[in-house]
């Protein structure tokens, strides 16, 4: 009976999963989804107000700068006038034709006026000459053919403007018609490529500046694009390594970071919660042949390094456990816990840098139990 009961007040062990210590290497990431996009995009837009034609190009066709007919226009017809529109026109020209009538009398009165102003110098011309009249009398019949014959150019100006705004008045009046039927306006691709978006299929009208398609080369002008929180783009630095991953191939694409851009913008998360967001452009380092696959507006997971180390001592991260203001590990000293005080350096999700306080080669314990305190009788789970 007391053997039973020594063999019932023996301490329990208590079950752990350990995991070793070990050197190599480590790498602190920023991790997000990114899209791809065509750097340099061209908007093929209308130049005209007209309609646009059919387009027989589809998303992925090719195209040859100065060659390839990527839209066909035909100009319309203008307006019909409607009864309100022609009644304002004809009072227009009504008004025009009197403004005209009036500045060809004035033009008449002005050229009857030279005409006397010529007559009175010959006759003042005649009197000095038989020492009749005086120098002033003359000066002053010269200076009013001068101010008369200026009057008639005043007045053959006046009547030319009459005449424009006549014939401009008159050209609202104009029925509409078709001209050249069958003549069509071909715009062709600026730039050799690819034709992305086609953004009008069908025959339609269009105004001008209106886009109809979109050219890049996505082969050779691919870069990502990742809106990062701005919390983490403060840490990302220009030249930084990225890891491309879940892209749909079956191996880790290689990129760099070409620029964080200066200011952010607010996006709502799934969860409904405003975020400061920062485009990252990353550039990809592997040849074009590597990621052939992809094209523009293609989804992918970047990992950004922002700190990295060939050689250090590492922990999982879940190993580690809070000791005030630092951290410790519990490990494993024959069939005992031990708690050892550890200094942690940079670590990610999976795993920590460990400065001092723990050697290579040594079982931790992963995901202590509150039952794990230094000196406790364990049993190591054997790993499945």
């Amino acid at each position: 009976m007391g053997a039973v009961v020594a063999v019932a007040m023996l301490p329990t062990p208590v079950p752990v999963d350990v995991m070793p210590s070990t050197r190599g290497p480590l790498a602190v990431t920023v991790d997000d989804e990114g899209e791809t996009r065509v750097r340099h995009r061209y908007v093929v837009s209308a130049p005209l107000t007209g309609r646009v034609l059919r387009s027989e190009l589809e998303p992925g066709d090719p195209v040859v700068r100065g060659r390839t007919v990527v839209a066909r226009l035909r100009a319309e017809a203008p307006a019909l006038i409607d009864a309100r529109t022609r009644a304002e026109a004809e009072a227009g020209v009504a008004t025009a034709r009197a403004a005209l009538g009036r500045a060809e009398a004035e033009l008449r009165r002005a050229t009857a006026a030279v005409e006397l102003a010529r007559a009175d110098l010959r006759r003042q011309r005649e009197l000095a000459a038989a020492q009749l009249t005086t120098v002033q009398a003359v000066d002053a019949a010269e200076s009013n053919a001068q101010a008369a014959e200026e009057g008639v150019r005043a007045a053959e100006f006046a009547v030319a403007a009459g005449r424009s705004q006549f014939d401009q008045a008159n050209a609202r009046l104009m029925v509409p018609t078709i001209e050249a039927s069958g003549r069509v306006l071909t715009v062709t691709a600026p730039v050799d490529g690819v034709v992305l978006k086609r953004l009008r299929e069908s025959e339609s009208v269009v105004n001008a500046g209106e886009p109809l398609l979109e050219i890049g080369n996505p082969v050779t002008d691919l870069e990502i694009v990742s809106d990062l929180l701005s919390t983490d783009a403060v840490r990302v630095k220009p030249g930084a390594k990225v890891r491309v991953e879940q892209w749909g191939g079956d191996r880790v694409l290689a990129a760099t970071v070409r620029r964080v851009e200066p200011s952010g913008f607010t996006k709502i998360s799934a969860l409904g919660v405003e975020e400061q967001r920062v485009n990252v452009l990353m550039d990809f380092a592997d040849p074009a042949e590597a990621w052939k696959a992809l094209g523009d507006g293609y989804r992918v997971e970047v990992r950004i390094v922002i700190w990295e180390e060939a050689e250090v001592v590492r922990v999982p991260t879940s190993a580690l456990v809070r000791q005030g203001d630092g951290w410790s590990v519990f490990v494993v000293n024959g069939d005992r816990l031990q708690r050892v005080t550890v200094e942690v350096g940079q670590r990610n999700a999976e795993e920590a840098e460990i400065r001092s306080g723990l050697d290579a080669g040594r079982q931790v314990v992963v995901h202590p139990s509150d039952q794990a305190i230094d000196g406790a009788l364990i049993e190591v789970r054997a790993r499945p």
